[in-house]
């Protein structure tokens, strides 16, 4: 009798039975089958149970098909964290259309690029930014959208807000069919998100997400977050920022609870916390530094544990340590617009627990380790390609390749293949490898500063800046200099009421690191940030060369 090759039998070929394309949407309809009267949203005065929100984003899809909107074609939402914005993470797809959420902090020249650039058929949004969306329309080459207004009568800019289309929200989706027939996809390779980055040197990229990745990210979530079912979620990254990191897909696989946050600020969130006893929220570094510079009278310790899920530009160790400190329990993550957001967490060890704030905060700050969903990680010395050595010290790119990988780059076949045509997505960040394996940020390509041939980090310097007495946020950038080419020039945000002289700074730095790395300059300013948190550096540089 022949041997069989198991692997190649005919007869064992994929069938409709035994193969699924993988999409975030299988998620929604199984909690509102299973859990239809748990809460599932809370925003205020609204709450809606995981069987309305399912019936919600079924009257979106249907309306949205009513209107016109065709297999492929992108709807857009201006809005900030409210239930309208989470339904649209699955009713845009359930018409088989593409979401595009908008950053509500871009100026009115990009938001009309992006109209333009993305074809948007539809757009959603919040009557509260009506001024920048009607300039953004009149100047936008796309003359062809319809426009569904979101009027929030809990918030006095949006109810106060001028109305762009013919019909609001609830109107919409009021007219959509409850029993409308959407499918599922047939290819978990369509396109199902796209997001614009931050265009900070030049016009925004549009990354595409696929639904294969969407449903990776919001399983691989899971079990890093050490997540049991029902948890309750406070919205706090915004959902335009890489989907919110994925977490309306995945507190829906926990039939947990969220509750929506429009404002981002200690004094909202701080009562949030305590009203809902909410067990997880995910932010930039910026909202734990908020939380923790926030005034006396607005910090309300939790007394149970909130687990904060935090990425963006490298944690300070000294605010990882205060926050800590509040009874947050922090898990570092790192990824980009490009990689659906996280791909490395601070994988965490027992034994790590018996060391004291500071150390534990320092391991904190690290990148880690690869997410289940992330197959390669690799730091790249960036002339020879090779691996570099896991000594802490030497610098490579980050590089990946995972299914939660963007397709490419929406019509950018050129800026596609740069990033990913070696094998691995490139990504532009700077890295060391620690003898244990963990990752470590230490800065983007474009802001490691270069001084008499010496790579200096500039998260290096901020991280001894933030350790300061009163220092709320802190950036450093590249001066340029005529003798060493550049050097490290420091602007520092001080905490209301506390004033520090540069002179004090700088040799308080003289104290932490070696010479060559201290702050030439001292600028005490306001620092521009984007609404995801990112300090605008670009700015900063433009400042200094202006």
């Amino acid at each position: 009798m022949s041997k069989m090759d198991i692997t190649n039998s005919g007869f064992m070929d994929r069938r409709e039975a035994n193969h699924v394309p993988l999409t975030p949407l299988s998620f929604l309809p199984r909690v509102a089958d299973i859990y239809p009267t748990r809460t599932a949203v809370i925003y205020g005065q609204l709450r809606y149970s995981w069987a309305e929100v399912y019936e919600r984003a079924v009257r979106l899809a249907s309306a949205l098909v009513k209107a016109g909107v065709k297999q492929g074609e992108v709807v857009t939402v201006m809005a900030p964290n409210l239930p309208a914005m989470f339904e649209a993470h699955f009713g845009v797809a359930m018409a088989g259309a593409v979401l595009n959420t908008l950053n509500t902090r871009l100026d009115v020249s990009t938001i009309a690029y992006i109209l333009d650039h993305a074809d948007t058929k539809i757009l959603i949004t919040d009557t509260a930014f009506s001024t920048t969306m009607r300039e953004a329309m009149e100047q936008s080459p796309n003359k062809f959208i319809t426009v569904i207004d979101i009027v929030d009568e809990q918030d006095a800019d949006s109810a106060a807000g001028q109305r762009l289309g013919d019909i609001d929200y609830e109107r919409f989706i009021a007219g959509g069919d409850a029993d409308y027939a959407w499918q599922m996809p047939t290819d978990e390779w369509a396109a199902m998100a796209l997001n614009y980055t931050s265009g900070t040197s030049g016009r925004p990229k549009g990354v595409v997400y696929h639904h294969r990745g969407a449903y990776l990210m919001s399983m691989g979530t899971v079990p890093v977050w050490n997540m049991q079912m029902h948890p309750t979620y406070l919205y706090v990254v915004p959902m335009f920022h890489c989907n919110g990191w994925g977490h309306a897909w995945m507190m829906a696989i926990l039939a947990g609870t969220v509750v929506c946050c429009r404002k981002i600020a200690a004094e909202v969130i701080y009562p949030l916390l305590h009203e809902h006893k909410v067990t997880h929220f995910g932010g930039a570094p910026i909202v734990l530094s908020m939380l923790v510079n926030a005034p006396d009278e607005v910090i309300q310790r939790p007394n149970w544990t909130v687990n904060a899920m935090t990425a963006g530009a490298p944690p300070p160790a000294a605010v990882l340590e205060k926050i800590e400190k509040l009874g947050f329990n922090v898990t570092q993550v790192y990824g980009l617009t490009e990689t659906y957001g996280h791909l490395t967490h601070c994988a965490w060890h027992d034994e790590w627990d018996d060391l004291d704030f500071g150390e534990r905060a320092t391991i904190k700050a690290r990148q880690g380790v690869r997410f289940a969903h992330t197959e390669t990680i690799e730091i790249l010395d960036q002339e020879t390609g090779a691996r570099v050595p896991a000594d802490g010290k030497t610098l490579g790119e980050v590089c990946f390749r995972s299914n939660c990988i963007m397709k490419g780059y929406h019509k950018n076949p050129e800026a596609t293949e740069e990033a990913l045509g070696s094998g691995l997505f490139k990504s532009g960040d700077l890295a060391v490898r620690h003898p244990n394996g963990y990752m470590e940020i230490k800065d983007r390509l474009k802001d490691i500063i270069i001084s008499g041939g010496e790579n200096i980090s500039s998260v290096e310097i901020e991280s001894v800046l933030y350790r300061f007495p009163g220092v709320a946020f802190a950036a450093v950038v590249a001066k340029p200099d005529e003798k060493w080419g550049e050097v490290p020039c420091a602007f520092i945000e001080m905490k209301d009421g506390i004033k520090a002289s540069a002179a004090e700074v700088i040799a308080f730095t003289r104290e932490h690191l070696a010479g060559f790395k201290c702050p030439k300059e001292v600028r005490f300013t306001e620092i521009p940030k984007t609404s995801t948190g990112k300090l605008q550096k670009f700015m900063l540089r433009a400042e200094l060369i202006s």
